[in-house]
Parts: C-alpha cells; structure tokens; sequence
C-alpha cells in the first residue's frame, strides 16, 4: 500500500479525488545489474528500463562535435538553420566536446529533464540484502509519491565502483508540494522599487566605485511582488509575455519557474519524508524507518545531494563570452581570491545555494564593512601610544630613573623567589603602555557605541532581505515540521490554528526534558571550568619554577614565559573540549524534541554557545579581573587556593598579560580556523576523485554527478561552526577591546580571508548544498545582542579595576604636588619590613651579594603599617579614594552607553520606509489576487449552470 510522506498525510488526505493532483506518469527503467528482490513483494510494476540513449545504457551518447560558424557570419549560419528546419539551440560552439557531454549529464538521458538530485551508492561484491531491499522499497515509494527515477550503474562511472540514482520531479508533483509548502512565487513586477529610490541614492550611483561589481556580466534581475503559490490560480498565459491583469502567477516557461535551488528543496521534502521499510506505518515512526538522512547514516546511500550546474571555471573569458553556468558566474565574481575586495552577489548567491546561506554571506559581509571604522580607530589608539610610549611619566621612572629604578621589591613567590629589582619590569612597563592609555578610553566609549549602531543597522538591513527574498513569514506560515518530531512524537492533537491534527508534546513532558538537558548543561559547565582551573595551576606552578630559576634571562621574564605557555595549553583544551561538547549539545538537542528546524538549531546553538563562552572567555575573564586581586599583602598573603600562594601582577598591572592571552587565543584560533577550513576540504577532493581521474577512457563521460560525488560534503551542522567562528570574533571585539585596541583589525582582516575562502568552499570544494530557507540568522542575534551587554560591562570593569587609569588619574588631580605623574612609581608600591614575613614566604637565596642586608621592599598596593600595631598594615585612604573613584567610573560609563543605546533605537527605525510601503504593496496586490480569482472561479460555475 502506498503511504505518504512522513508530515504529508493529512494533507494527501484532504487531496485524494482530485485528478490534477494523481501523478499517473509511471517511469519503467531497469536497473543494470541491480539485484532482485528478496521477498515476495510484488515490485514488477516499478521495474525499471532502460531509459533513451543507446543499445548501451551506461554510455551518454556522445554530442558530436561540428565546426563553430567563422566570427562575423553567426546570424547567417542561424538563418540556414532555421530554413532547413534544424536545431539552432547552440550556434556558436565555444566548448569542447568533452565539456559538451559532461553538460548534457544535467539532464535524463532524454536530455530535457532536469536532475533534481543524486542518490549514490557503492554496492560492493558482498553488499548487506538489507541495504538493496532498502533502497528499492524507498525507491518504490518515491515513485508512487509521484518523482521520476533513473539509474545509472557502475559500469558507466569512471571509479568503476559507485552507481547512481537520478531524481526528477515532474510539474504535476512539483506544483502540489510548492503548494504544500507555501512556496512564495512571482505575482507582479515591483512597480515601485524605482519610485522610492532617494536623491543621495541616486546621485551615488552615478560615482563609479571600485567595489561594485561589474554590470556587464552580472545580470540584472527582475523584481517581482509575490504570494503563496496556489495551482487554483495559476497563470493561464503560460509560454507567453506575462500583461498586467492577465492570470495570477507569472510563468513564462515552466522549466524556469521554480528555480534549481526551489526545485532541489522541494524534491528534498519527499526524500526526506518517505519510507524505506514495508513494515507498518506505525511501526516504521517509532522505528523512525523513514528519510534519506537515515539512509546517509546507516551508509545505505553513501550520498544525497543536488548537483552544481557545471564547472566553476572556464576555458573562456566571462566579459567575452558570458558565463558558462551560474556557478562559473560566481567563482569568477565572488569566490576567485583576486576579487577580495568587491562587494559579494547576494542576491546570485541565495539563488544559488538559497536563503539561508544568502542570509550568512550577507550578515558576514555587514558585519565585516562595519568593522573598517572600529579597525581604523582602534589602530589609531594604538599609534598613539606608541608615538606617545617615550613620554610616559611611570614607565620612564621605572626604566631610566635610577632611584626609583632600583627600588628592592618583594619575591613573587614562595621560597623559590627571591628579591628582584623595579628596574626589572621595564619591559613590561613599555608595553603596558601601548594598551593603557587615555586613548584606549575614547576608543573602548567608541566600540560600545559601535555595537549599538552594528545592532541597528543589521535590523535594518535584514528587514530588506526578509521582504526581498521573501522570508518575512518564513517561521509563522511556511516552515514545515521536523520529520523527527512527526515520527518521535505519539501524542497528538488538533491545532488550533489550523485545524488540523498534529503531533503535540504536553508542557509537563517539556519541562521534564528541559530540567534534564539543563541538568547535564550545568555539570558539563562545572567540567569546562574545571578545565580552566587546571591551566590556572599551571600558570602558579610554571611560575613559581621559573622565578627560581638561576638564569637572569629566564627569571626576569618568568611571568611572560608563563603566560605565552598557558595560552598555548589553553588554546589546544579549548580545541579538544569543542569536539566533546558539539556531540553533548546534539544528544540534548534531540532529547528536547523540537517541533521546526529553527526551534531545533536555535536551541542547539544557545547550548554549544554557552559551552564555547566558557571555553573561550573563562581565563581571559580569570586574568582581566581575578589575577592579582586577591593575593593579600606580604606576611599576610592568602592561600585559601590549595594552601598556594596566588599569582601576582607585575607592578605596571596585569593588563599586558591580557592583551597577550587574547591575542594568542584570538589570531590562533582564526590561523588554525583558516587553514582547516583550506586544507581540509582540499584533501578530501583529492583523495575522492583520484580514482576517477586515472581512468582515461574517452568512451566514459566524467559526468556531473560523479564530479560533484567526489566533492566534500558541508557538515552535518551546516552554517553552525561558520556562525559560531565569527560570534565568538566578535566577543573579542567588544568584550575585551579595551585590553586589546588591535583586535577589530585582526578580525578584519581575519573576515576578507574568510568570504573568500568560505566562497571558495561552497563554490568548488562542497557538494551543493541543498537549498534551505530562512527568516534570519536566528538565535544569533539574542547571542550579539548579550555579548554587547557583557562588552559594556568588561569594558568598564577593564578600565577602573585592570588598568591603571583610574588610580593615575586620582594620583595626577588628588595627590601629585605639579598635576603631573610624576612621583606615580613611588606612590603606587608600599614598603613592607622583611622582618613580619611568614616563615614560608622567606626566601631560600637572599642573594646577599646583590642585595646586601634587605630590611624591607617595596611591593604594589596602596598600605601602610599600623603604628599602634606593629606588624599590621592597613589600606591607606589613597586606597579608598581609588575605589569610589572606580565605582564612579563604572556607573557613569555604563549609563553613559546605556542612554547613547537607547538614543539609537529611538532615532534608527528598524525598517527602512520604502521596505514597508513595498510590504503594502505587495499585501494588497495578493488580496487583489485572490478576489479576482475568486470571481473568475464564480462566472465559471455560472457558465457551468447555464449550459
């Protein structure tokens, strides 16, 4: 018995009895070589022949090739052509005879079908029955729910080994699912697009610019209103120049009404939902015997995927010539590394590889545009410091003034340290510099500005692409259910919305799941964090040894040694960590039972995010505003870390040491990202198609689905880990920008590497990936939205609690005799008498020969000694003032940038006018639509009574 597709029952239901909707097209073709059924199921009515083509039925038949007609005499050549009657579709043939037949391999054998998808497998000498009785009932099943099907065996491959199984869905099927799913489809052309553009648009089209794209060879496209498609109101003029007023739909040629990419999803939905077992219906859903996805992963089928239209490059100019396909168009526009600079095709690009993909490349392409003025500015900090180093009052006293210079200083750490000159920090005082500074103030206001207007303006702009790709109720009307949740879920009932009988999951059921996920969430965090504090250990460890070290070198760069060392480690866990937890989330994420794809992904991601914040930020977060703050003072140091003394800051701070985790973490991670992302990929389709390419027999066409079988396969996860790549850049960005001025320019340049190359992915190195759609870049956004409202809090906390602007700042207006820094060395360390040093604390090797008879150092902090109270010392009141100084700080700076926020979203509306009187426009024309075709449907039951 016939079933439908997992999700379409009540639908094909409500449809039976229609004759426009019974495919009656039945495909004999019979597949070479494949073996017979092992039961006893009738399946000779799905028997398959041997389609047109030749006594060989693994062969194309070879385009023979014909001389091109001579430059200048092309319309005279079509002329004759025309009178004799004979095909003129190629007058002018610029391609070899091999390119002409691996063209022809986008099609049937009957060369007008268009293949909408490859079903690939290796069946091998010793092949499990279960995976051939799979494929033919799932195959049977396909053709009943109305696709066409042809075989190609593995004979005609060139590997010899894989066979292939060519889907085409015809209009009749093609119609009644883009119906099912409300596919959007052309009603009018925009009649106003022209109307609201403004002057300042106008006028800035007429300055030509380096980074627009070339007009000559990137075609223009028509804009049209749409509506939900409906076959009861489908153009009636079809084949000819659509006229305002005439039909519904405009459908000039059926073949390129839907597009590769509408037809490729649509054709996914049936694979995705039929069945591959004759078990009963109720069993295969609990089973869950259903899918291509589940034939992919038992290796039924070793691939599913839609083919490119051809190769991404030519033997031809594309000015001269034009494009070959539209996958040559956009490797030569887009993923070609010499076009780096221009603005990317979006528009070619979503219909290509759909909306969701189109919706990623165009995030990624704002967000990069809008890190040029942070880059810029923040490079501009930078300079400045650097112009200014020479000049700073404290770093000079430590390294140039000679008393001050050579203040004794307190051991950094136990026994093992001993006493060590101020002068010794000079380098890291120079350093600090360059990130501690008045610039870096104004530029971290500045980002937190930058992330107000990079949040608004994205509003903005992806209220264009919901109304301009048609994706503006993408999540309230057209998505369809996840085929998982349709077989997982047992309870069912009547939607209130539609009306219609649906699987429902109870709230009691929710909550379970929901407690359980959060459950192993939390102790999987505590297990990242774990992690964190192992490689806090090292850094106390590492740098207790090398302090002791009797080398100079060593000893007085031992904090900078330490901290370069545990970034390292602290790179290679996060790495490891990713792959462990990316599984973890997944099983939580299947658990939960979503009901859509984007309540499943969206959930996926806020776990794999909440996991990747911790890995990634939580020892940055450990340096900026745990390290150094509470090691207590000499004779009084606290040890509540497993009985350890914690680690110190050098006296210029331990902002160089941030600066340094996050660049290390932060470029790193982007190399080793770039070059997997490169490498990897690359690899893959050399190893693949080796075995193709040795075979050199001319009688074999390397066709277009074997090629594209021998490309990588995008992973499983999709955009997840381009998404999550560039989130976690842009928590760099803005969270700890104040440490590090130079990370919008990285990430910059990072994000120009990273089109390309990720253009260069999708266009030569992946299977098509299947074309899916979207309303935005999901839960995403919230993830930006709160990594701007952590930014504004670090980065405050970074400049009261991390630098030193705060307590320079109270020192030159508070307490400096001239206003200067002058004197800020001296006022910034306190002296502690060597003698109340616990016994534990005392240094092994007092190095009396350089020291002398130490009485007391000096070390950081703002103490003096009780003089009722020997042996006691208290906060001074300097220290006091700081700390309502930096409070001050934090409150005013956050407040400051709430209101700038909050200033933004008041004066920047989230759509763009012209977008919504277009949304206007376009609702009333559909309204139109439907009352038209509610009246023609009237005068022909009028008519139908009369006669």
């Amino acid at each position: 018995m016939s079933r439908a597709p997992i999700g379409f029952e009540l639908q094909e239901e409500g449809n039976r009895g229609d004759p426009a909707l019974i495919n009656v097209t039945q495909i004999n073709v019979n597949y070479p070589g494949y073996p017979p059924p092992n039961n006893q199921t009738d399946l000779s009515r799905f028997e398959i022949e041997v389609a047109p083509g030749g006594s060989d039925p693994h062969l194309y038949p070879s385009v023979s090739e014909k001389s091109p007609a001579p430059i200048g005499f092309e319309g005279q050549v079509q002329d004759e052509l025309k009178e004799n009657g004979e095909d003129n579709s190629v007058t002018v043939n610029m391609d070899s005879p091999q390119m002409i037949n691996e063209k022809a391999t986008l099609f049937f054998r009957d060369g007008k079908k268009k293949i909408d998808y490859v079903l690939a497998y290796e069946p091998g000498d010793n092949e499990d029955v279960k995976k051939q009785q799979r494929r033919k009932t799932f195959e049977k099943n396909l053709i009943e729910e109305g696709l066409e099907l042809e075989h190609e065996g593995k004979e005609s491959s060139k590997n010899g080994k894989t066979c292939f199984t060519k889907v085409h869905i015809p209009w009749e099927t093609l119609t009644r699912y883009a119906e099912l799913l409300n596919v959007k489809m052309p009603l009018a052309e925009n009649d106003m697009e022209t109307q609201l553009e403004s002057c300042f648009e106008n006028c800035w089209k007429m300055f030509p610019s380096p980074f627009e794209l070339d007009e000559d060879v990137l075609p223009t496209e028509t804009n049209y209103f749409t509506a939900p498609f409906n076959r009861s109101r489908m153009d009636q003029y079809i084949g000819v120049e659509y006229k305002k007023g005439e039909g519904q739909f405009v459908i000039k040629d059926k073949d390129t009404f839907f597009t590769n990419a509408q037809r490729s999803k649509i054709c996914y939905e049936i694979l995705s939902r039929a069945h591959f077992t004759e078990m009963d219906e109720e069993e295969d859903r609990v089973n869950k015997k259903f899918g291509v996805r589940k034939l992919v992963d038992n290796q039924t089928y070793n691939a599913a995927y839609p083919l490119h239209d051809g190769r991404y490059h030519s033997d031809h100019s594309l000015l001269t010539v034009g494009k070959d396909s539209d996958r040559h168009l956009l490797y030569e526009l887009w993923a070609r590394p010499g076009m780096w600079y221009k603005y990317q095709p979006l528009d070619q690009i979503r219909s290509y590889f759909g909306e969701k993909i189109g919706i990623y490349f165009t995030w990624l392409g704002y967000y990069t545009t809008m890190l040029i003025p942070a880059a810029v500015t923040g490079l501009i900090a930078f300079i400045y410091g650097l112009a200014t180093i020479m000049d700073d009052v404290p770093s000079s006293e430590i390294c140039d003034n000679a008393t001050i210079g050579n203040y004794t200083m307190c051991p950094m750490c136990d026994q093992r340290c001993s006493y060590w000159r101020l002068s010794d920090s000079c380098m890291y005082s120079r350093a600090t510099y360059l990130f501690d500074n008045h610039a870096t103030v104004a530029f971290a206001i500045v980002m937190a500005l930058w992330a107000s207007f990079f949040h608004e303006f994205w509003k903005r702009k992806q209220a264009e692409i919901e109304y301009e790709w048609d994706v503006a109720d993408f999540e309230d009307g057209e998505e369809t259910v996840r085929p998982e949740y349709e077989a997982g879920v047992k309870r069912r009932r009547t939607n209130p919305v539609t009306n219609r009988d649906e699987p429902y999951v109870p709230q009691w059921s929710k909550c379970f799941r929901y407690f359980t996920s959060f459950s192993v969430l939390v102790f999987f965090l505590a297990l990242v964090l774990a992690a964190v504090f192992s490689v806090i250990l090292y850094r106390i460890v590492m740098s207790a040894i090398l302090y002791g070290n009797s080398e100079s070198l060593i000893k007085t760069r031992a904090s900078f040694i330490s901290s370069i060392s545990a970034a390292c480690i602290n790179l290679v866990i996060i790495l490891i960590l990713n792959q462990f937890y990316q599984r973890v989330a997944y099983v939580l994420t299947e658990m939960e039972q979503h009901r859509t794809l984007t309540e499943w992904e969206d959930a996926f991601t806020f776990k794999m995010f909440l996991f990747q914040f911790v890995n990634f930020y939580s020892s940055i977060f450990y340096i900026a505003f745990f390290k150094g703050k509470f090691v207590g003072r000499p004779g009084d140091y606290n040890r509540s870390l497993l009985d350890k003394r914690q680690e110190e800051c050098d006296p210029s701070g331990c902002l160089i040491e941030l600066c340094i985790q996050l660049g290390i973490v932060m470029v790193g991670k982007q190399i080793i990202n770039n070059v997997k992302e490169i490498l990897i990929p690359k690899l893959m389709v050399w190893f693949r198609s080796r075995q193709s390419l040795k075979e050199t027999s001319e009688e074999k066409v390397y066709s277009r689905w074997e090629q594209d079988y021998n490309l990588a396969s995008m992973p499983a996860l999709g955009l997840f880990d381009e998404y999550l790549e560039m989130v976690i850049q842009y928590g760099f960005v803005t969270i700890f920008v104040a440490a590090f001025p130079l990370a919008p320019l990285f990430a910059l340049i990072n994000n120009i590497i990273e089109i390309r190359v990720d253009a260069y992915k999708f266009t030569t190195q992946w299977k098509r990936p299947l074309a899916e759609r979207a309303q935005d870049i999901g839960i995403w956004f919230g993830i930006l939205r709160g990594i701007s409202a952590i930014a504004v809090i670090s980065n405050a906390a970074i400049i009261a609690f991390t630098s030193e602007f705060i307590p320079k700042l109270v020192y030159q207006y508070g307490y400096s005799p001239d206003q200067t820094l002058s004197g800020y060395t001296q006022f910034s360390l306190s002296n502690f008498k060597v003698q109340y040093f616990a016994r534990e604390s005392v240094p092994d090797d007092k190095k009396m020969d350089i020291f002398g008879n130490v009485t007391q150092c000096r070390f950081r902090g703002y103490f003096e000694e009780d003089s009722s109270n020997p042996g006691q010392y208290d906060f001074t009141m300097a220290f006091w003032h700081i700390l309502a100084a930096k409070l001050a700080f934090v409150v005013i700076f956050e407040n400051l940038v709430v209101f700038c926020t909050w200033l933004v979203m008041y004066l920047v509306p989230d759509m763009p006018y012209k977008v919504k009187l277009q949304m206007l426009r376009e609702n009333f024309l559909s309204k139109e639509a439907l009352f038209n075709a509610e009246t023609i449907q009237k005068q022909r039951e009028r008519s139908a009574s009369n006669n």
